[in-house]
């Protein structure tokens, strides 16, 4: 009876070392997707615009309308994933951060027009030149009543 003991322990033992390296791996696997899914929460296509299209202005930019118009484009195109108001949502981020106000309307533009399709953005390309200024023009004006707000709270 001793003998068939000694052979479980024996086998117990190798068996230990893979359940440790199996949950050992696990973790380490769990930690690098985190990592990976933070870094992606955290970059901003906008960064990823060549500087020749930051440089683009938007050629609406005086037109009053132009805001109007995008919010009507934003409505159909944009606010299924990015919410009404740009809140964002689960599917998008919020276009009403820091980043999207201090972008330039070149950047906002070329992501637009080139889409982030890693993360499920698509490409706007076919788009009108213009409607996609339009847009570009509508949340431009958040950045705008912002500081317009900013400065009458003073």
């Amino acid at each position: 009876m001793r003998a068939g003991d000694s052979r479980g322990r024996a086998m117990a033992l190798p068996l230990t070392a893979i359940a440790v390296w199996l949950a050992l791996n696990a973790l380490v696997t769990y930690g690098q997707q985190r990592e990976r899914v933070s870094e992606r929460r955290s970059h901003c296509p906008l960064q990823d615009a060549p500087a020749k299209a930051q440089a683009r202005t938007n050629p609406l930019s005086s037109d009053p309308e132009a805001v109007a118009a995008g919010g009507k484009l934003f409505e159909q195109h944009c606010a299924e994933c990015h919410g009404r108001k740009a809140e964002g949502t689960r599917r998008a981020p919020s276009l009403l951060g820091e980043q999207v106000r201090q972008a330039s309307a070149g950047a906002i533009f070329w992501v637009l027009t080139n889409g982030v399709v890693r993360r499920g953005m698509p490409v706007w390309s076919k788009l009108p030149e213009p409607e996609r200024w339009q847009i570009v023009a509508f949340l431009k004006s958040f950045a705008a009543e912002r500081s317009l707000k900013q400065r009458e709270s003073r």
